[in-house]
């Protein structure tokens, strides 16, 4: 009898249907997680009952439980720009908009560096990406049926005839779908585990780290494992089976490698230390009704969408113009670009930000201004735009 080897795990996530309805699992919905971490507890309870004794006499059966997890994955590359990315059903959950997905077009013309004509309809919405030569960018205004605006211009302008490229984007959206989240491992006699009716309440991203990496948190309605399962749990006879497991066929993403935006007027800034991005739901699971032991529906509150960012002091004007922004409380645009190849590109656009005064941080060699709790705000469904390209 040996260890079980922690390298010997696999994550797959799937979609449901309905809430808690455990969906079924193919090798497509593989993911490359890093770490799952997940909690059951049992509601605790004051027995007030005279025992005669003043030893405790346990907690009835049948109590609710919170289950809780934390799932942490790369962002890997996008091979097959025909479907959607492996790890898209986390997004799905935690965002709730549907996918926004544009093949590309052929460009006509670019004007003003920002302008881009393309030569039959483009069929993209305000907020969709874009991404040619190895960046994405977002629109930012619809001109017409063939051409909009981009949020910054691009590093070498389109040429005309080329083609941009393949991106996949979501935004907000009212409601939340759950997703089920499946955790096996080896050999097939270890302890298997699924957690169906996960709710995604947080989104975390930390930008200029060894990798890109993703990590996202909240509830689920159940934790099942395949040791003590037993027929009737999320409405399943018998406790799903792995697929068959493929080889490895994704590539990880260096978290170094990107651009940044910022500003009123955007500019590109090279001064960058680090960043995080947090999206928060504010869930409030419906737990507490009665007769059911269960949490019965995702209840979402009021979203907060914040960035934390550090860059060096500049004596120039797009940094002196941040800290005035930060101190009139004006906002301004915030975009991010993880990657630099076309199949391994990720990006965050911010259309209204309002900065914080930044702490100055002299114990390092260089000054830093250290940018904390930065809040988004917008209009409708419309905080933060997030793209794979």
């Amino acid at each position: 009898m040996a260890y079980i080897s922690s390298n010997d795990n696999r994550f797959y996530v799937a979609l449901e249907q309905n809430y808690g309805s455990t969906a079924p699992v193919t090798a497509l919905n593989r993911i490359s997680a890093v770490k799952l971490t997940t909690q059951q507890r049992q509601q605790k309870v004051q027995r007030k009952d005279k025992t005669g004794t003043r030893t405790f006499l346990g907690y009835p059966s049948g109590l609710r439980k919170n289950t809780t997890f934390e799932l942490s994955t790369y962002m890997t590359n996008w091979a097959d720009q025909t479907t959607l990315p492996a790890c898209w059903p986390l997004f799905q959950a935690c965002l709730g908009g549907g996918a926004m997905q544009s093949a590309g077009g052929a460009v006509a013309s670019v004007s003003n560096s920002t302008t881009i004509g393309f030569a039959s309809p483009h069929g993209l919405a305000p907020g969709q990406a874009l991404t040619s030569g190895g960046e994405i960018r977002f629109t930012s205004a619809i001109v017409d049926s063939q051409t909009i605006q981009v949020n910054a211009p691009f590093t070498v302008a389109p040429a005309s005839g080329s083609q941009t490229g393949a991106t996949a984007g979501i935004q907000p959206g009212a409601n939340l779908s759950s997703v089920t989240i499946f955790d096996y491992w080896s050999p097939g006699s270890a302890v298997q585990r699924v957690l169906p009716g996960a709710a995604v309440d947080t989104f975390t991203i930390a930008v200029n780290g060894d990798f890109q990496e993703f990590v996202f948190s909240g509830q689920a309605q159940d934790l099942l494992d395949s040791s003590s399962f037993a027929a009737g749990q999320s409405g399943l006879t018998a406790f799903p089976a792995e697929p068959a497991v493929a080889p490895i066929g994704y590539a990880i993403v260096p978290g170094y490698m990107g651009e940044v935006w910022l500003g009123s007027s955007p500019n590109q800034f090279f001064t960058l230390t680090k960043a995080k991005v947090s999206f928060q739901n504010n869930l409030d699971l419906r737990a507490q009704e009665f007769g059911s032991a269960l949490p019965l529906a995702i209840a979402p509150g009021q979203r907060t969408v914040t960035i934390d960012f550090s860059i060096y002091q500049m004596d120039d004007a797009a940094t002196a113009a941040l800290y005035q922004a930060a101190r009139q409380q004006s906002p301004i645009s915030v975009m991010l670009q993880l990657g630099q190849q076309q199949g391994q590109l990720f990006g965050m656009y911010m259309t209204s930000v309002i900065p914080q005064v930044p702490e100055f941080d002299d114990s390092d060699k260089r000054q830093q201004w250290q940018f904390q709790s930065c809040r988004a705000q917008g209009s409708i469904d419309d905080e933060i735009f997030l793209a794979f390209g």
